[in-house]
């Protein structure tokens, strides 16, 4: 077993990982996938997103977002996992292992925003299948991101419904348009 010794050199390495040098290593990469990405260089992409996937840096950089940077780092999927001690994300990183089936997850149900009673259901993977989605994502977003449209606005990083009124409102400035907004959820017919 781990003797205190043991616990607090582990303690003392997770905070003292040099965490910006950490971010420029991940960061680099990246910007690698997207030139790639860019030039249309698939075979490229693929290994440098297998690079990534396989870092330790982004691995770490996927913990920390995960168990302490993230808003909902405090909420348990089906596994009870909550707060994990620096050992703990140590020894998450070393598991860190792409190809594995996903963990049930815990399903919640909260309220509808703007209706009344109603309720919607919010699933929760667990704290490991959680840290593996933002690893992915380190991967992917930027060969996406190289891909988009440049008046794309949706679930994209650096932007927000701001920008897409700022962009609308710079179209239509000087002519008229139309604007289309709709929500089909509920037209969409589900067999349960």
């Amino acid at each position: 077993m781990y003797t205190s010794k043991t616990s607090f050199k582990t303690t003392v390495e997770w905070n003292t990982i040099p965490w910006q040098k950490l971010e420029r290593k991940v960061f680099k990469l990246q910007k690698r996938i997207y030139k790639a990405s860019q030039r249309g260089d698939v075979k490229a992409v693929r290994k440098l997103q297998k690079t990534l996937l396989h870092s330790w840096s982004a691995k770490c950089l996927a913990v920390r977002r995960v168990t302490q940077d993230n808003r909902g780092k405090k909420t348990a999927g089906i596994d009870g996992l909550k707060n994990l001690s620096p050992k703990a994300r140590l020894i998450l990183v070393q598991s860190l292992k792409l190809g594995q089936k996903a963990a049930p997850t815990r399903r919640v149900w909260i309220p509808k925003p703007g209706s009344e009673g109603e309720k919607r259901p919010l699933s929760i993977p667990t704290l490991y299948d959680r840290t593996l989605q933002s690893l992915v994502k380190l991967a992917l977003e930027r060969e996406w991101e190289a891909r988009f449209e440049p008046n794309s606005f949706g679930f994209r990083p650096g932007r927000n419904a701001h920008d897409a009124i700022k962009a609308i409102f710079n179209s239509i400035k000087f002519k008229p348009k139309y604007v289309l907004d709709t929500d089909i959820a509920k037209c969409v017919r589900r067999d349960s």
